[in-house]
């Protein structure tokens, strides 16, 4: 398990983490999205024990990572621009982490190296920016680590290979209860990937949820009237969000989709339906009601 107690990250005037708390349950996909800017990459590093925290705490399975080897040999951490020793080749990167992870597996790492198209004596600095990801994917899975930290692992990647390492963490998560932090600002790429999901913004954590309960209860109505009916006979709605454009009403509405779908129709539409959210769409509807300016959090 992850905790962050009143966790605080600074550089220079700089407040990069601002007091956030927050934990993350084992055997999670847990799904960190923000701006630029907003901390995510700060929070990973803190917890993978790069940086010491300047105030609270980050804790993992209740110890602190910041200069502690046994917790570090449970992590693995591929940051935005992973790290490689200079003119390293993947079995010379595979003969490190095999001295450092207690759980490396060669069978794995071989497992590993068929599946991803790249060479394992070739080196690693010559690679493409999705091959080097790639490389640090194999090292990664191949450690068997209990607490993998990904820093826009999808950034470079093309479609066949973001679904192959979908697949394979997923993997490792249901067979191993590995736990999974991904942090991104493309909350679409997360979507169908994460169980759980944190929004960071200038430094602090507007929230986290299930993504499940995150979606449950809120939905999408479109409906076209002629005549248009008074405002006045939605308001037995609770509605979160309306659009009106011409004869067309669209509506962010919290409720069973059974009962909302019901009072629409009985205010006699041309067309109805309900249709799912998108992740964005959640979180959109969720922000604005906290009184947040989108515009400024997810671009």
């Amino acid at each position: 398990m992850i905790e962050a107690r009143q966790l605080t990250k600074k550089f220079d005037t700089k407040t990069a983490l601002d007091g956030i708390s927050f934990s993350i349950g084992a055997g999670s996909l847990f799904g960190l999205v923000g701006s630029n800017g907003a901390g995510k990459s700060t929070f990973l590093r803190t917890l993978a024990g790069v940086y010491a925290p300047d105030g609270g705490e980050v804790l993992v399975d209740g110890l602190a990572p910041f200069e502690n080897s046994a917790v570090k040999s449970k992590l693995f951490f591929i940051s935005d621009y992973p790290y490689f020793i200079p003119q390293a080749t993947l079995t010379d990167m595979a003969d490190f982490y095999a001295r450092v992870y207690p759980n490396w597996s060669k069978k794995r790492f071989e497992e590993l190296c068929k599946l991803f198209p790249i060479g394992s004596k070739d080196r690693i600095v010559n690679m493409s920016k999705g091959m080097q990801r790639q490389a640090a994917l194999i090292c990664a899975l191949a450690s068997q680590p209990s607490y993998l930290l990904l820093d826009e692992i999808f950034d470079g990647l093309d479609p066949v290979m973001r679904q192959l390492l979908k697949r394979i963490v997923s993997s490792e998560v249901a067979e191993r209860g590995m736990t999974v932090i991904i942090a991104s600002h493309n909350l679409r790429e997360l979507e169908d990937f994460c169980d759980h999901i944190g929004l960071f913004h200038k430094g602090g954590v507007i929230f986290e949820r299930d993504l499940d309960e995150l979606k449950l209860g809120i939905n999408k109505v479109q409906a076209v009237f002629k005549p248009m009916p008074d405002m006045s006979a939605f308001a037995p709605l609770d509605i979160v969000k309306t659009e009106m454009r011409g004869s067309l009403v669209n509506l962010v509405v919290r409720g069973r989709k059974e009962e909302i779908l019901a009072r629409i129709n009985s205010m006699n539409p041309i067309f109805s339906e309900v249709l799912p959210l998108t992740l964005e769409e959640v979180f959109i509807s969720e922000m604005e009601v906290a009184g947040y300016d989108l515009d400024n959090i997810l671009k």
